[in-house]
């Protein structure tokens, strides 16, 4: 079954729409998803996670059926900082004042920003497949910016990238997608139809690009303003990696990590590509296990 037990519904947070999924009784749970998917990339892990915690998978600003701010110059509805806010209000107006996270992708962006922000809300937090966006491009190499090109694609001025992904929405998602080869089955059925309706939704599009738009701009301001400040990762934290990814082959994930985070620190890598939760999700059950 998909998503067996849980409701779907959608809800106003910080003056936004947001789309969500949620079950389970227990410890608030908030589980964040990445680029350019929707909450329903949690679909093997969420129910099994629901029979201990309270979870909740929303999709996120600009992504799935949640709200999508229009364009600025500044790309500044997009920034990681106001899509936290979402986050923070919805737990709130579900009653969880203070919860943990789950992240993967530009939801661990997002879920990184939320944390430095919101440091009394989040009780810990696993991050997915990323670094720090600023510790990305402060490493910039040419293997990064080729294996990474999208960021760059994504990042140019409106409505380029946007016209060219909207000639042919499910062309682009099979390539964007297969960063690691696989197949148009990879994704579950009812999960890929999902993503690729949210695609088709007016002003999709046009909202991913102003998310990474935000990543070169308005969120590096932020991010190195908090490390001006001294700001850094209070709670646990739990890095997890694609071991068939690229993280490993960049970065020593846990080094770069540690100068962003003064809790305690854990992490490695899961026997996957990028999709660590539709790939390997006993192996991330046990490690959430282990972890929340």
């Amino acid at each position: 079954m998909f998503f067996e037990g849980f409701t779907l519904e959608t809800r106003e947070a910080n003056g936004q729409r947001i789309r969500l999924r949620r079950a389970g009784h227990g410890p608030p749970l908030l589980l964040l998803h990445g680029n350019p998917q929707t909450h329903a990339m949690w679909h093997k892990v969420a129910p099994a996670l629901a029979r201990r915690f309270s979870v909740v998978a929303p999709d996120i600003r600009g992504y799935g059926f949640s709200a999508k701010p229009p364009v600025t110059p500044d790309s500044r509805h997009y920034a990681k900082r106001e899509m936290a806010k979402d986050l923070v209000a919805l737990m709130r107006d579900l009653g969880h004042e203070r919860f943990r996270v789950v992240s993967h992708d530009r939801g661990a962006r997002v879920a990184h920003r939320l944390t430095l922000d919101h440091p009394a809300a989040v009780d810990r937090l696993c991050t997915m497949d990323i670094i720090p966006t600023l510790a990305h491009f402060e490493r910039t190499t040419m293997e990064f910016a080729m294996g990474y090109y999208h960021w760059f694609f994504l990042a140019q001025p409106h409505d380029r990238p946007e016209r060219m992904i909207l000639r042919d929405t499910e062309d682009w998602f099979d390539l964007h997608t297969a960063r690691e080869p696989k197949d148009k089955g990879f994704f579950h059925p009812e999960a890929r139809a999902d993503y690729l309706a949210a695609l088709r939704e007016p002003g999709t599009v046009a909202a991913i690009c102003e998310d990474y738009r935000a990543a070169t701009a308005i969120d590096l301001e932020h991010d190195r303003a908090s490390r001006a400040a001294g700001e850094r990762i209070s709670c646990p934290l739990l890095a997890l990696w694609g071991s068939q990814g690229a993280i490993p082959r960049w970065y020593d994930a846990m080094a770069v990590w540690r100068e962003y985070a003064s809790g305690p620190l854990n992490g490695g890598a899961v026997n996957s590509g990028h999709y660590l939760a539709e790939e390997a999700p006993e192996e991330v059950l046990a490690a959430l296990d282990r972890f929340l």
